[in-house]
């Protein structure tokens, strides 16, 4: 892979939406809960919903816009890749504290 391929490949794979930060939180915390109901984790408060959330829909944007166009979803889109990304989180972190 050359320089050339290596930056555009990086540069397609950006985790842009069409949603505004203020929205991010919101969805960031509802998929927080969400993945929390899912993967069967302990409670957590509203601030660990919402950092679980924003951080998983940063590592499912980042790993779903190899194979589509996120930067094209709307809200629905967003929150399905929060959820997506929340739950891989969850489980990892759950292998990873046993």
């Amino acid at each position: 892979m050359d320089v050339i391929a290596a930056t555009e490949f990086l540069a397609r794979s950006s985790t842009l939406t069409s949603v505004g930060w203020l929205s991010y939180v919101v969805i960031g915390g509802l998929a927080g809960w969400i993945a929390g109901k899912i993967v069967k984790g302990s409670g957590s408060g509203l601030f660990t919903n919402i950092l679980i959330g924003v951080v998983g829909a940063l590592l499912g944007g980042f790993l779903l816009s190899f194979f589509v166009d996120t930067g094209a979803g709307g809200w629905w889109f967003t929150l399905f890749t929060a959820i997506l990304g929340s739950v891989l989180l969850l489980w990892i972190l759950g292998k990873v504290r046993r």
